[in-house]
């Protein structure tokens, strides 16, 4: 007879060898449970953690926490977004599981939340803004249906300020980098710099996605699916090591890459051959920055690398519209031409 475990989690993961396996948790955020169910080791897991599990405490945070975990809003969120969210998650629970719900429209609360914020920020501004933007996102879903009266954390600001906006390759960062670098990363150089597309989904690209025109895929970090024309210099590398199955970036051993990995022979390649003061994830703004001297449009660029038109124009703002100075040399002498000059 089968048995319907109440609030199992499953989770499908793709593994670094192109294969897929399946993930179960006891609930969301919950532990993760060994084998499939059905198994005497999962069942007696199973059981052992939903008998530790206490209950939210209605009227507490912990309730809001926990009821936005069995949303649909949380079942909007991609699966790599999910897991950061879940390790915050926990984190708020810790220091405001007990938190009454009462008390939030109180002004005081969100000095609170504002000095728990500062305390994270001693280790890092950055960590400290993402609890941060996932409390007030979760406080504002519970506000939206009526669970509780305000949310404190709304308008927050940041802390960090940091952009790599404004870092972009250079064509002879570029050069130098082919010169010098193994073989086998020059394929994602090159997949980098012509699609915009993120380390992770590069890394997890497989050839059934390349179709010899277009590259589909769906962006790990957002969910976002976006089509890709191949460009020539692309196509070029491509077509000749095209398969049938398998990851399309490889290590010299030929075997699938995981992050770590990549990172560090990237990170040697850059030293080896010069290259400083740019990583792997500029080549995406330095994508964006290219697109546009080819005077594609916002919209174009973003129905490229799958950016929202906003970022497109903030990475534009920073690096574009200030490092290439043939774009002043033009616009002078685009005046030049509309001027009547005196005899």
């Amino acid at each position: 007879m089968r048995v319907k475990l109440k609030g199992l989690n499953k989770v499908k993961k793709k593994l670094s060898d192109g294969t897929f396996t399946t993930y179960y948790y006891a609930w969301k955020g919950g532990p993760r449970l060994p084998g499939v169910p059905g198994d005497q080791e999962f069942m007696a897991a199973y059981h052992a953690a939903i008998g530790k599990k206490v209950e939210p405490k209605a009227g507490t945070l912990q309730s809001v926490l926990t009821g936005f975990q069995q949303s649909s809003k949380w079942d909007e969120l991609a699966p790599r977004t999910q897991s950061d969210y879940v390790k915050l998650i926990k984190i708020i629970e810790k220091e405001f599981g007990t938190f009454p719900l009462s008390a939030l429209p109180d002004r005081r609360s969100r000095s609170i939340f504002m000095e728990w914020r500062d305390v994270r920020a001693k280790k890092s501004r950055r960590q400290a803004d993402y609890g941060w933007q996932v409390l007030a996102r979760i406080l504002s879903w519970a506000y939206e249906r009526g669970l509780t009266l305000s949310n404190p954390c709304e308008k927050g600001g940041r802390l960090y300020r940091g952009s790599r906006a404004e870092i972009v390759w250079s064509a002879d960062d570029e050069a130098n980098f082919l010169a010098s670098a193994p073989q086998h990363l020059h394929l994602a150089l090159k997949l980098a710099l012509w699609t915009g597309q993120r380390q992770g989904d590069l890394l997890a690209l497989t050839w059934p996605q390349y179709d010899g025109d277009r590259i589909r895929l769906k962006q790990g970090k957002t969910g976002a699916r976006v089509v890709i024309p191949v460009g020539a210099p692309l196509k070029a590398m491509l077509d000749p090591m095209r398969q049938k199955v398998g990851h399309v970036l490889l290590t010299l051993d030929g075997t699938p890459w995981t992050g770590g990995g990549f990172s560090s022979s990237w990170r040697k390649a850059c030293v080896a051959a010069g290259v400083v003061g740019v990583t792997f994830n500029d080549l995406r703004g330095t994508a964006v920055t290219r697109l546009a001297l080819a005077e594609c449009t916002e919209a174009e660029i973003a129905t490229i690398t799958g950016h929202s038109l906003r970022d497109v124009r903030s990475i534009l703002d920073s690096s574009y519209l200030n490092r290439d100075p043939e774009l002043a040399e033009n616009a002078i002498r685009k005046l030049e031409a509309r001027t009547k000059f005196p005899n």
